[in-house]
């Protein structure tokens, strides 16, 4: 770890969230999830997926992981998991522990994610497609909503405006009622630069875009999801 930014060595961490973590990072309600097609975008190692479609939703993860098998990702999940703890106790006061408590808790959450999700990988593998923004393998108006977590505005040290912007076109061609992109803030802890740009652009080309708050934070300050509609 260096200076105020939490490092990621490789060009992105194999970790996952929890349906309990996504329902506060996206403000969502169970209830609205039964009956509705929902893509989680960037879903990596996430067990929101497998928790959504056992409460009625109609659920597809997209990852590049997806194309390696449930052995490689195990590992590579474990691996991942204890070299993020080890950042967070090392830069443990630069976050918000309201939600967590602590460290060890935040790991909880993180193994209970990938357990169960490597426990659906196995057994419901229709559900999980590989591919990658900025081109989803989905024809226009694929599901009424889509999720994005922990994958744009998080990594703008290596993903550019260009390619940011193609990402949330492709959200919205793919979304036929709304997109929810969260968080808004960098590795830095700082609100990408990108954010406000980008929701101007949106709205230039029609789209309907607001920033609205949410009842979860983690990195200080990061309270807010870009909604696209």
């Amino acid at each position: 770890m260096s200076g105020d930014k939490f490092e990621v060595e490789d060009d992105f961490l194999t970790i996952g969230r929890t349906f309990t973590e996504y329902r506060r990072m996206f403000d969502l309600d169970a209830a609205e999830l039964v009956g509705r097609s929902v893509l989680d975008c960037g879903a990596g190692v996430g067990s929101f997926a497998a928790t959504a479609a056992e409460l009625g939703a109609d659920v597809t993860a997209v990852d590049p992981l997806y194309d390696r098998d449930r052995e490689a990702l195990a590992e590579e999940c474990a691996a991942a998991v204890e070299y993020n703890l080890k950042g967070l106790r090392e830069q443990r006061d630069a976050f918000v522990w309201d939600f967590y408590g602590d460290v060890e808790t935040r790991g909880h959450y993180l193994r209970a994610a990938y357990n169960r999700f490597l426990a659906d990988y196995g057994t419901h593998p229709e559900r999980y497609v590989t591919g990658e923004l900025p081109d989803l393998p989905f024809d226009d108006d694929a599901a009424d909503l889509a999720l994005c977590a922990n994958v744009l505005f998080v990594y703008d040290d290596r993903l550019d405006r260009a390619f940011h912007e193609a990402a949330l076109r492709e959200l919205a061609r793919v979304a036929r009622e709304e997109v929810r992109v969260f968080p808004l803030h960098s590795l830095d802890r700082s609100r990408s630069a990108f954010v406000d740009p980008l929701v101007d652009s949106l709205r230039e080309e029609g789209h309907a875009a607001e920033l609205r708050g949410v009842p979860y934070e983690f990195q200080p300050g990061a309270t807010e999801m870009l909604v696209v509609s």
